[in-house]
Parts: structure tokens; sequence; C-alpha cells
């Protein structure tokens, strides 16, 4: 269990897979309902579940499909449980009317997606080609998810802590995009243990039932006169807001000549790329985004003030670039490389594109 220590009282270290890391993250900031759907490569995570949800005093379902189990997530979220689903891309598409819903219902939970390639059911390897899917709202309507991007098995238990905290500090629906990388590798973990969720989280506003009180109302629909436009308005200053919990890791780019921007187990890999051109004395660094909703546009638009330049590297056939040429647009431009999913990338494949950005120093 995720709250293990040494007889000195420090955390002990566990070595498990990205995908165990995400249902112990789960379970220590405190989710007590899980429903999901098998599907490869994110299957550890309702395997653990299953069996470590009920003795921690949770629910755990099985359901009969995706659909189904993105609508229970709603019902869970409604109640103010702390509720997880999790899937890869096929499942993901299916989530996504649930998801818009609870979005319009200004409704917590947290939803993984350990990205598999695609389009179409694909294969069962890595791909980060639901990056669109994920940061510009997969469902209908003008609504967003924040989006947090692991590229290590701590970072897969760290970030669900954030992403239940978050997901209750807006309102609103959080993801953490992995893929099947960073879900199916295995490292050493530390747990710890976050502050106990309150009782009264979601007390104002979770149905619970209206004996003695006025009864509670959670919609997506409002129909009146201007009522849609104002719940637009209200949503739009929400994800404004939200640009303020935008991170990234920042590499050896005070000296550099050219910015990689990756993100995930691409981002690992590009940064085992440039440590290897650094030895070779070429000036190049990293900015991995570890949240893709809200991306950290001000961070890359500073570097591209001080005369850098910038190559995306994605696992696709180019998503986020689209979001690095907007932060940095007006100073300089970004080029792009995308390893084909179906393809699996190691750092020697990303240095000469690397070079090549460089100007084939």
């Amino acid at each position: 269990m995720p709250h293990n220590t040494t007889d000195t009282g420090t955390p002990e270290r566990i070595f498990i897979k990205g995908n165990e890391a995400i249902a112990h993250g789960a379970l220590a900031a405190g989710c007590r309902c899980y429903f999901g759907y098998p599907i490869t490569p994110q299957n550890d995570i309702p395997e653990m579940m299953s069996y470590a949800l009920p003795d921690a005093g949770g629910e755990f379902v099985q359901a009969e499909s995706e659909v189904a189990s993105a609508n229970m997530l709603l019902g869970a979220a409604a109640a103010g449980i702390r509720a997880l689903t999790s899937s890869s891309s096929p499942g993901i598409s299916l989530m996504q009317e649930a998801i818009s819903y609870m979005a319009g219902s200004e409704l917590p939970g947290v939803i993984v997606n350990m990205n598999r390639g695609g389009p179409g059911l694909g294969d069962i390897g890595p791909s980060q080609g639901d990056y669109f899917q994920s940061v510009k709202g997969g469902g209908h309507g003008d609504y967003k998810l924040l989006v947090l991007a692991p590229a290590t098995c701590q970072e897969c238990y760290d970030m669900m802590v954030q992403a239940f905290d978050l997901a209750f500090k807006y309102r609103n629906p959080v993801m953490v995009l992995g893929d099947a990388i960073v879900g199916q590798m295995k490292e050493p973990v530390t747990p710890w243990k976050p502050a106990a969720v309150e009782g009264t989280e979601a007390a104002d506003w979770r149905l619970e039932g209206a004996k003695g009180r006025k009864p509670r109302l959670l919609k997506s629909l409002f129909l009146e006169d201007g009522a849609l436009a104002g719940q637009n308005r209200h949503l739009q200053a929400k994800y404004a807001a939200m640009q303020a919990e935008a991170k990234a890791e920042s590499f050896l780019t005070e000296d550099a000549e050219l910015i990689v921007v990756a993100y995930g187990s691409i981002g690992r890999i590009a940064k085992s790329a440039i440590r290897k051109l650094r030895g070779q004395g070429h000036k190049v660094g990293l900015v991995r985004p570890q949240t893709l909703f809200p991306f950290p546009g001000p961070l890359l638009r500073g570097l591209a003030e001080q005369g850098k330049r910038f190559l995306t590297i994605e696992h696709n056939c180019g998503q986020m670039v689209e979001d690095v040429r907007l932060s940095i647009r007006g100073i300089v431009d970004s080029a792009f490389y995308g390893h084909m999913p179906g393809e699996m990338p190691g750092s020697d494949d990303f240095l000469a594109p690397i070079l090549d950005a460089m100007g084939g120093k």
C-alpha cells in the first residue's frame, strides 16, 4: 500500500510499473470509487484497483463499457466522491460525451489515458496521438480539461495526487495523459502521504439528500435566454485562472542555442539525446511540459525572446507543435520532428533531427 515506511520512519521505495504507480497515487489521494473497462496497455490500473480499493474502503466496478464507466464517474463526482476512470485511446474516445457533460456541470473527476497507437484500433504500443483530443476538448462544446503528462513512474504517483486536488479545486475533470512506455516501464517509486481529505470537501455543492435544506441542481443544460452564454463566460474565466497551474521541466536551457520541446516519455528520451550532444559540445536544452493544459507558453516565449531556436519532438504527426508555435509566434518558429506511432523511439533517433535543427552543426 502507498503509505508503507521503514523502521526509521522514512518512506519505503517500491519497484513498480507506471500503471501501478497511478493506482498507488490514486489511493493515496483518497480515491474511493473506480469505474473502468479493460483495454491494453492500461490494464494494470483496474487490476490493482480491483483488489486494493475495497481494502481501502472504496468501491470497484468493472463497467459494461467505457461509455458506462465515464457516466458512472459523472455520478460519483456529483456526490462529491473522489473517483477515477482509466482507459487507452479508443476507450477514451467513447468517454467524450460524459466528459463534456462533466465539464459543463462543473464536476471533478480524474481520467487516465495511457495513449496507444492510432488512428482506429492502431496497436498497443506507445503513441502521443491523443494530444489534440486531450488538450483541445475531445467532446462537444467549448471546454477544457486540466491535462498532466508524467514522464516517470514517480511522476505517475505524484501527478495522481495533484490531479485529484486540482479536480476539486477547479470543479473540473482532470486528465493524466501517459502512454504505453510510461505505463509499462518499472522504476523505484517513493510513496508519500498527502494531507488527509476533509469530509467538508464539496460540502457546499455535492448531492447528498436535501433534508433540512433547499435542493441542489447540477446540470449542463441552460435553456433560459442568456443562461448558456453566462455559463460559458464563467467557464472561460475559470480556464484562464488555471494558467497559474502551468508547469514544465527546464533542462540546460540557460546557455542553449536550441530548445527541444517534448513531453512525457518522448521528453525523457529527448533528454538522453541532449546529454549525448552536450558531451559533444552542442548547446542544446530541453523544456518538458508537465502540464499540457495549461500549456507553459510564457516560459517558451521568454526563451524565444532570448534568441533561442526551437525544435518540437513528438510521437505523432504533429500536434503539440501547434501550441509551441502559438507560444512563440511573432518571434521565431519551431522546427518539428515526428516519430511515427508504431515505431519505438530511442535517444539515437533524435540525434540527427536535433543536429539538423541546429543548422547541421
